[in-house]
């Protein structure tokens, strides 16, 4: 059986806390050298403190500070080899209510913002005939809900892209798989106004009886980013403990 290549290079967006601070402690736990691309400043501190961790400051969204800091991962880690996007931004609004400006930032940020991250990664992965493309869509991207039109689109949008980029990339030994969370205890939905109050009502309908936890997602992400996951490729794996999709 051959054993797990050391120290290959991982980027992960939006990886100074919630699910991509799972994703980030999961793939510093399996060996990987890790950079953690994040908008907030000081939550970037504390998992560099933390993790021995690369970090930068991004704006997905914003493609020439992406190249820069993929640029910088290069230079100081060396060629990138597994890619996760976890960045982006949640909505909620009745659709008659989305403005042109929500639609707009949030395909930016969710949809956009993927493209990016992984357009820029990806002539590392294609050079080293070796690599993890992992994409964090939404479970609500698979059967729908209301008042999050905008979310939604975007999270299918992540979804559709790693199927496309599955088919392209696979004969290069590349695999794109994307992970759908349900409902994740992380900041973002315990201040969300109109989540956060209902967490411990989904909790109990969920059929493990539990929320979701960024260790959930991440050890789900350092799986499929392992040489054993190689034959998995263009797949939404489902971590949301047991909610039929």
């Amino acid at each position: 059986m051959s054993q797990e290549a050391p120290g290959r290079v991982a980027v992960v967006t939006g990886g100074a806390s919630g699910i991509g601070l799972g994703v980030v402690r999961h793939l510093r736990a399996a060996g990987h050298q890790v950079a953690a691309l994040d908008l907030q400043d000081d939550a970037l501190a504390a998992a560099a403190a933390d993790l021995d961790v690369l970090t930068a400051q991004v704006d997905v969204s914003d493609r020439t500070a992406v190249d820069a800091a993929m640029d910088r991962v290069r230079s100081e880690l060396g060629p990138i080899s597994i890619i996760v996007t976890s960045a982006g931004i949640d909505g909620n609004k009745p659709f008659a209510e989305i403005s042109a400006d929500d639609w707009e930032r949030t395909l930016r940020v969710n949809l956009t913002g993927t493209f990016n991250a992984v357009q820029s990664a990806v002539p590392d992965l294609v050079a080293g005939g070796w690599g993890r493309i992992i994409t964090i869509s939404s479970s609500s991207a698979q059967q729908g809900a209301g008042n999050r039109a905008h979310y939604i689109a975007s999270k299918g949008g992540v979804i559709a892209l790693t199927k496309a980029l599955s088919y392209e990339y696979a004969p290069l030994g590349i695999t794109a798989n994307t992970i759908p969370p349900s409902i994740i205890d992380t900041p973002m939905s315990r201040d969300s106004p109109e989540m956060g109050a209902h967490l411990d009502a989904v909790a109990g309908m969920t059929p493990v009886r539990r929320l979701g936890t960024p260790d959930d997602i991440g050890a789900a992400a350092a799986f499929l980013a392992s040489d054993a996951a190689g034959f998995i490729t263009g797949q939404q794996i489902n971590v949301n403990g047991g909610w039929y999709m």
